[in-house]
């Protein structure tokens, strides 16, 4: 049975490499008329909500990924 610890490390450590990943590679971004075109869209403020979001969706997308993709190697390569 694995410890309440290890049961807390590992989603954190999974979230902290998507963190590190969102800050070293680059966001999307939009240009002019888009960014114009989604803040209309989306009844947004200005364009620093927009990108709120964006960096956000960003951080999340990138987190699930590594989480599959350590997950994935853990369990095909790396589990005895």
């Amino acid at each position: 049975m694995k410890t309440p610890f290890e049961l807390f490390l590992m989603p954190m450590s999974t979230l902290l490499l998507g963190m590190l990943s969102a800050l070293l590679l680059p966001a999307p971004q939009f240009g002019l008329q888009l960014t114009r075109q989604l803040v209309t869209w989306f009844h947004l403020n200005d364009i620093n909500q927009l990108y709120t979001l964006v960096f956000c969706l960003w951080f999340l997308l990138l987190g699930a990924a590594e989480y599959f993709l350590i997950r994935f190697i853990w369990r095909r390569f790396l589990r005895v």
